[in-house]
């Protein structure tokens, strides 16, 4: 057996390869495994020859009748086997054309009847009802009137790489109106999901004083990388016996946000409620404050630290600098603190620090209630709604009592395909030297460490990137992943994710086949989002709590902090009812090579298998991120 891209093959065993040598070399009829070699067939001696039949040149009359005889029927078998050789000719010739003819008429007849039916499915009429208002209880729904039957405006026919698969998939879309959903589609395997429950908020050991000194941490990247540098940073501060002064954030100049700590995270809450575990200061003492850290050689940068260091690296790097100098300063600080091998208390303050510790300001959990009440159409409050957004979970509820409806389910899909993850990733995605010419020169302002490295090594291709699922999906793959799974084309689809490379061309595909389709931008009206314009952190904590609370999340590259983020979220507080779609992107990006020629029934089947695969429920793997697979006694305990 031979494996290949997470396919299995198998090898051809020595008689197929005989089979094939021999087709090659024309034999009309397979050989038996077990005759020998053939042999061209040679006539047989008759067993009425005799010499006295021959003629050695005599020259009798019946001799030369013989020989003539014998010439004009050897002649005449010449003639024949011509005439044969021309009549089999010229049948062959005749099939050959007959079958082009067939071919070609099933064809255009496929091809009128596909063309037919994709203008009968794009064409649905979509009206928005109700609108967004800024009041709260004001809910936006989505109706597609007249079915798949009528059609108000004319669409062209799907165009590009994965133009025939789309065109399969509004197909079967509008055929599967009526049939029911798969039964694993909004469910994850609950009986042994459900053992686990959260228990990271137990301690078992005495507060620590702080009297080694004090670390100051200025985290950088997106709201959610500065939220596990901040958990890393509080693990630290306990390890070292030191005192942590409320981090900061670095400004970016890919996310462009000033947002600091207190404008994201309840500053109090953090303080009082690690109290037990560690002491947290807003800001260093005075006498600290005047120091040149650089100078003193306090200023600690990622360069000067490994990723995922051991806690060991700290007790003997970083505690004698923090005792001499009473103070150090992490710039960066992104994953750099290992999870593994670790100490049972110092993992469990982590997962208490994200799961408790770190919840967002009023103004981000109302206008996140909000955003909750209009895409689930009906006030209806979710399981995860109180951790999320605290008190205006109550507040849904009071809206509940009030007005009659059952809440419609609704699928978040995390499009990570801003220009950042594009370019990053050194792959190409179908815009050909424009698009090549772009995302280098992105590369060269934001990641020049990537550029250097791409001109001085010799890097894998795009195609072999994205055939080791190195690429993240594109719009139009997660679209056409979702529609094998068998999401319905009525489902409410909350897309999170700002500024998708392409522009809104990228998401022509996921509107058509999904019109009920929204965003936090369509959800909110402009002066709702006023508050949050020009803060992407503060963007992104909506997008946390609508993706957090979602009956199905459906994430698109696994190395997304966010995905990661919201993924573990579900499975600390969902109780095993709270299903993510991790797609496994080397096995779809297998999958998708064959998008000229798959069946959509085949098609659905193997993505079906890649998705299902990914939603086994396991403990964490040794090493793994502890804020994705929470699933572990640091963090969560099992109950019988």
């Amino acid at each position: 057996m031979e494996r290949s891209n997470g396919v299995v093959h198998d090898k051809p065993d020595e008689e197929n390869q005989r089979r094939s040598a021999d087709f090659r070399a024309g034999s009309l009829h397979p050989r038996s495994p077990r005759s020998g070699p053939a042999e061209p067939s040679r006539p047989q001696p008759s067993r009425f020859s005799s010499s006295d039949l021959s003629c050695d040149g005599g020259s009798s009359f019946s001799c030369v009748k013989m020989q003539a005889l014998e010439f004009l029927w050897g002649r005449e078998k010449e003639l024949s086997k011509a005439q044969q050789r021309a009549k089999r000719k010229m049948a062959r010739r005749w099939y050959k054309r007959r079958g082009v003819i067939f071919v070609s008429g099933l064809m255009g007849c496929f091809l009128l009847v596909n063309w037919w039916m994709l203008l009968s499915l794009q064409d649905h009429k979509v009206s928005i009802k109700g609108g967004v208002s800024g009041n709260s209880s004001s809910a936006v729904s989505f109706h597609v009137k007249g079915g798949v039957k009528n059609i108000r405006k004319r669409v062209k026919p799907w165009t590009g790489v994965y133009g025939r698969l789309l065109a399969l998939a509004a197909h079967a879309l509008a055929e599967g109106h009526n049939k029911p959903e798969p039964k694993d589609l909004w469910q994850e395997p609950f009986v042994p999901a459900s053992a686990w429950k959260p228990c990271s908020d137990q301690r078992n050991w005495k507060p620590s004083d702080g009297n080694n000194g004090y670390i100051k941490v200025t985290a950088n990247g997106g709201m959610n990388q500065q939220r596990v540098a901040v958990c890393n940073a509080v693990v630290i501060a306990r390890l070292l016996n030191a005192t942590l002064v409320v981090p900061q954030f670095l400004y970016s100049s890919v996310w462009k946000d000033v947002s600091q700590f207190s404008d994201i995270y309840q500053e109090e809450h953090f303080i009082n409620y690690l109290t037990p575990d560690i002491r947290i200061v807003k800001e260093l003492p005075e006498e600290l404050r005047s120091l040149d850290l650089e100078a003193i050689g306090s200023l600690i940068t990622d360069t000067d630290i490994r990723k995922e260091s051991k806690p060991s690296f700290y007790v003997k790097n970083i505690l004698p600098l923090l005792i001499q100098n009473r103070v150090v300063h992490f710039l960066g600080f992104g994953n750099r603190l290992a999870f593994d091998p670790i100490p049972f208390q110092l993992q469990r303050l982590r997962c208490r620090c994200n799961f408790h510790a770190l919840q967002f300001i009023p103004k981000i959990q109302e206008t996140g209630a909000l955003l909750l009440q209009r895409v689930r159409q009906h006030p209806q409050p979710g399981l995860l709604d109180h951790y999320l957004v605290g008190p205006y979970a109550e507040s849904m509820l009071k809206e509940k009592e009030r007005h009659s409806g059952k809440a419609s389910k609704y699928l978040a899909l995390h499009l990570r395909f801003e220009i950042d993850m594009v370019a990053h990733s050194l792959c190409e995605f179908g815009g050909g030297e424009e698009e090549r010419q772009e995302l280098e020169a992105f590369r060269e302002v934001h990641f020049p460490a990537l550029t250097l490295l791409k001109k001085n090594s010799k890097l894998p291709s795009p195609a072999a990137l994205r055939e080791e699922g190195l690429c993240p999906l594109t719009p139009e793959e997660s679209v056409l992943m979702l529609a094998a799974l068998g999401f319905k084309r009525k489902t409410y689809v909350y897309v999170a994710g700002a500024n998708i490379y392409g522009g809104r061309s990228r998401l022509v595909a996921l509107n058509s086949l999904y019109p009920n389709l929204v965003t936090k931008e369509t959800l909110l009206s402009a002066s709702e989002l006023e508050p949050f314009k020009n803060f992407s952190s503060q963007l992104a904590a909506l997008d946390f709590i609508v993706c957090t609370t979602a009956d199905a999340f459906a994430m698109t590259d696994s190395g997304s902090q966010l995905s990661s983020l919201v993924s573990g979220y579900r499975i600390y507080y969902g109780g095993g009812k709270m299903p993510t779609i991790r797609p496994n992107k080397r096995r779809l990006a297998n999958i998708f090579t064959k998008n000229n020629t798959i069946e959509w029934r085949v098609f659905e089947q193997r993505v079906r298998k890649a998705v299902r695969q990914t939603k086994h429920v396991q403990k964490r793997p040794v090493a793994r991120s502890i804020y994705r697979f929470p699933r572990c006694k640091e963090c969560m305990c099992i109950t019988q």
